[in-house]
C-alpha cells in the first residue's frame, strides 16, 4: 500500500492511503477462488451445490469493463464515486483516468482520503469502541462517517470548470453533496478480508497494516457500522452500483435494474453466495461433497451459508456477475423479507445458517455465548447468540459436548481450566461436561450461557441467531491456529455467562430436541423439532416423497435440503428454482406460499427455520 504524506487545507499533516499496492505485491491472501466476472455456462451442473448462485436480471442489465464505465461517466461530466472500505481506489482511479484521457478529456480528481482527519485523531475517536488491546471484541461504534473526515472542507469542494470531467472518489464521497450522479462501489466481505490478510488495505482512516485480528475487530465494530449506516442513508440517491472485487475489471449496473432485482427476490426466493474457510479443527466433508470448492485446501472448518453481515447476493445478466452486500436487501425490502417480524428486527436479518465441518477433523473448542443482558451491556448488540446444532451428517463415533455433569463444581472447573491454560496441560473435559452420541438429523439446543462443543466427525448445520463472533472459549485442546498462533481463551467472559443449572438429567430433558409429527398426508410429514424457550426461532422438518405446499403466514422461512438429491421450488408468483442437497435458501414472507417438488428418487427431507 502506498502511504503519501500531504498537507490539508489547515496545513495539518495527514496520511493519505490510496489502498494501492504494486503488482508484484500480494493483494489477496486466500486459498479460495475469486468469483469470476463472467460466469461460464457449465459453472455448476444442475442439481449440484452451486457456489455462485445468481438472480438473473435478463439481458443487457449488467455492463462490463472500465471502457463502458468511463464512457458513461464522461456523459455525466461530474460524478461522485462512493463505496466501501477495502476498495482499491487507486487502481479504479488509474483505470478510469486512462480511459477518460484516451478519449480526449481532462479530468479533475478529488480524493476523499485527502480530507480524512489525522490518523492519530481518528485512532482516538474510535478507541472507545475497540475494547482493550488483548480483547477480541469491542462495541458498536456510535459515531457517524463524517466524524472521521474534515467534512466541512470536503463538502466545500466544488467542480472545477477548467476541467471537462470532475470526479470525487473514495469512501464517503457523497459528503461533497454535489448535484451529480452517485456511483457506489461495493465489496464483498470475504474479499475485503482476503485483502486485509494480504496487508493490501488498511482500516478506514488508518495509515498502516496491523495484525488481521486487530483489523477485523475495527472493521466489525467501527468501519462496517459507519459505512453500512452511510450506505443506507444514500441508497435512494444512488444512480449506479458497481462491484469492486476484481483487480483489473469491473461490472456495473443502473440502480433501476438493481432495485428491480431486490424487489424480485424479496417476493420469491433468495440464496446468498456462500464462502468457505479452513480452521484448526476443520474437516473434509465440504471438500468431498461440494464439487467446485478448491480441493487443495488443508480442510474446511466453515461455510458461511447465510451469515448475512458477511454474505453477498449475486445478480447476473448476459453471464456477467455483480455482487452486492445482503444488507442492501434489508435496507430496501425488509418488510417483504421479514413480514410480521420486520418491525421487531429492523434491518437485521435474524437467522443464520452455517456449516461446522469436523468430519475427519477435530473437536471445536469448549465454549459458551453471552446472555442477552451481557451482550447488550458489554458489546452493544441487540440480540444474542442462541444456537442449535443440526447434525446433517456424521460418523458412528461422533459426539456433541453439551451441558454440565450433575456434580459440577464451578470453582473447581474454573481452577482446572486456568491450570490447563497456565501449565499447558491436557484436561479431561468429560469430568465436567457431558458428551452425547450424535446421529443424523439430531437437533441439539444451545441457548445462551450453555457450555457446548461439536466433537470430531460431525457435519453440523448450525442454525442460530445472527450474531456470530461472540464465542467465549474455555478449553481448546491446547491447539495453535493454522498460522501457529495461540487461539484466544476467554475464561472470565465465559464464567460471567455460564448457566451451571444446565446439568445432569436436565440437559437431556431441555437441550436435546424431541421431534413430534404435527401434520401428515399420504406421502409427507411435517415434523416439529422444538427449540428452547429462549430461542426466538423454531425449526420444522418436512419429509416428502413427491410434492408439498407451504404457506409463509407472513413469516420468513430459511430452508435447506438435508436429505435427498434436489428439489424444485415454485412460489405463488410463478418463480421456479432448483436447489441441491445442502444448499441454503430463503423464502421471504411476501412470497405468501410455495410448492416443493422432490426431484430425487429417495425421500426429501427439508429443514425450515422461522421466527416464532
Amino acid at each position: 500500500m502506498y502511504i503519501t504524506t500531504i498537507m490539508n487545507n489547515n496545513n495539518q499533516t495527514v496520511n493519505q492511503s490510496f489502498n494501492y499496492v504494486p503488482v508484484k505485491t500480494q493483494r489477496r491472501k486466500s486459498s479460495q477462488f475469486i468469483m469470476p466476472a463472467k460466469l461460464k455456462k457449465d459453472a455448476a451442473a444442475a442439481g449440484t451445490y452451486n457456489i455462485y448462485p445468481v438472480c438473473s436480471l435478463g439481458e443487457s442489465e449488467i455492463f462490463n469493463g472500465y471502457d463502458s464505465f468511463a464512457e458513461w461517466i464522461i456523459k455525466q461530466k461530474n460524478v461522485m464515486i462512493d463505496g466501501y472500505v477495502g476498495v482499491f481506489w487507486g487502481e479504479i482511479k488509474s483505470a478510469l483516468h486512462l480511459q477518460i484521457t484516451n478519449a480526449g478529456f481532462n479530468v479533475n480528481w478529488i480524493e476523499t482520503a485527502t480530507y480524512l482527519k489525522p490518523t492519530s485523531e481518528i485512532d482516538t475517536l474510535v478507541q472507545p469502541f475497540l475494547g482493550t488491546s488483548d480483547s477480541v471484541w469491542g462495541t458498536r461504534c456510535l459515531l457517524e462517517i463524517k466524524d472521521l473526515y474534515q467534512w466541512e472542507e470536503l463538502a466545500a469542494q466544488l467542480p472545477d470548470e477548467a476541467f471537462t470531467i470532475n470526479i470525487v472518489i473514495g469512501c464517503a464521497a457523497t459528503l461533497v453533496n454535489w448535484d451529480a450522479p452517485i456511483i457506489y462501489i461495493d465489496l464483498p466481505k470475504n474479499e475485503l478480508q482476503y485483502r486485509m490478510r494480504a496487508g493490501s488495505i488498511s482500516n478506514l482512516g488508518g495509515n498502516q497494516y496491523t495484525d488481521p485480528g486487530s483489523m477485523y475487530k475495527r472493521f466489525y465494530f467501527v468501519d462496517w457500522v459507519l459505512l453500512n449506516h452511510h450506505k443506507k442513508e444514500i441508497l435512494d440517491k444512488i444512480t449506479v452500483i458497481a462491484d469492486g472485487q476484481w483487480m483489473d475489471d469491473i461490472n456495473w449496473m443502473f440502480k433501476a435494474s438493481f432495485i428491480n432485482g431486490l424487489n424480485s427476490i424479496s417476493q420469491s426466493v433468495i440464496r446468498a453466495r456462500p464462502w468457505f474457510e479452513p480452521g484448526v479443527w476443520g474437516g473434509q466433508w465440504i471438500s468431498q461433497h461440494i464439487p467446485t470448492v478448491n480441493k487443495e485446501v488443508v480442510n474446511y472448518a466453515w461455510s458461511f451459508e447465510l451469515i448475512v453481515p458477511e454474505n453477498g447476493l449475486v445478480f447476473e445478466s448476459d453471464g456477467y456477475l455483480l455482487e452486492i452486500s445482503f444488507d442492501f436487501l434489508m435496507f430496501h425490502n425488509r418488510e417483504q423479507v421479514l413480514g410480521k417480524h420486520a418491525q421487531q428486527f429492523g434491518d437485521e436479518f435474524p437467522i443464520r445458517f452455517d456449516f461446522l465441518d469436523t468430519y475427519d477433523g477435530d473437536n471445536l473448542s469448549i465454549q459458551c455465548h453471552p446472555r442477552l443482558k451481557y451482550i447488550k451491556e458489554v458489546f452493544g448488540e441487540k440480540i444474542t447468540q442462541d444456537e442449535t446444532y443440526y447434525i446433517l451428517d456424521c460418523k458412528n463415533d461422533a459426539k456433541v459436548y453439551l451441558g454440565f455433569q450433575e456434580n459440577i463444581d464451578p470453582v473447581g472447573f474454573k481452577d482446572a481450566l486456568l491450570n490447563s491454560q497456565n501449565e499447558n496441560r491436557e484436561l479431561n473435559i468429560e469430568d465436567f461436561v457431558q458428551s452425547h452420541h450424535a446421529k443424523k438429523h439430531d437437533l441439539f439446543l444451545i441457548p445462551n450461557g450453555t457450555i457446548h462443543s461439536a466433537g470430531a466427525n460431525n457435519m453440523v448445520l448450525e442454525i442460530s441467531a445472527t450474531p456470530y463472533i461472540f464465542t467465549f472459549k474455555m478449553y481448546d485442546w491446547l491447539r495453535l491456529d493454522l498460522d501457529g498462533n495461540l487461539r484466544p481463551i476467554n475464561i472470565e467472559h465465559a464464567f460471567n455467562n455460564l448457566d451451571f443449572e444446565r446439568k445432569g438429567s436436565r440437559v437431556q430433558d431441555e437441550l436435546i430436541s424431541k421431534p413430534q409429527i404435527i401434520g401428515e398426508g399420504t406421502d409427507w410429514k411435517l415434523i416439529h423439532l422444538p427449540t428452547h424457550h429462549e430461542h426466538f426461532y423454531d425449526v420444522h422438518r418436512i419429509d416428502f416423497e413427491d410434492e408439498v405446499s407451504v404457506n409463509t403466514d407472513n413469516c420468513c422461512h430459511v430452508l435447506m435440503l438435508v436429505e435427498g438429491e434436489s428439489i424444485l421450488i415454485e412460489t405463488a408468483s410463478g418463480i421456479t428454482q432448483v436447489f441441491a442437497y445442502a444448499e441454503t435458501f430463503i423464502v421471504p414472507a411476501a412470497a405468501n406460499s410455495y410448492t416443493l417438488t422432490n426431484l430425487g428418487k429417495d425421500t426429501a427431507r427439508l429443514i425450515k427455520a422461522f421466527l416464532k
